[in-house]
């Protein structure tokens, strides 16, 4: 019994590390912060959070999606190289 409650907590410590470090576990964080502040203004406040936090994520986003799109590039132009530098094939087999 001992050995099973000392595996479990093994196993859950790291789970909830990573959970908790995800932009999951950010994001209640930051809710539980502002869930005792409820005047119009820390209303604002919490938009503007949550504003923030959506171009901080869209922002990775396109740079995930530049990235993507140089490697992709890069790789066509290396298809068109190794392309051009073969001889012509007989193509009247």
């Amino acid at each position: 019994m001992f050995l099973q409650l000392i595996l479990v907590l093994v196993v859950l410590i790291p789970l909830l590390a990573i959970v908790l470090d995800s932009q999951v576990g950010k994001a209640l964080a930051a809710r539980l912060e502002h869930r005792g502040l409820d005047s119009p203004a820390d209303v604002t406040a919490e938009r503007i959070a949550f504003l923030e936090q959506e171009v901080d994520r869209l922002s990775s986003d396109i740079e995930r999606l530049d990235e993507q799109s140089e490697f992709v590039h890069k790789l066509l132009t290396e298809r068109k190289e190794q392309e051009a530098a073969l001889p012509p094939g007989d193509d009247s087999a």
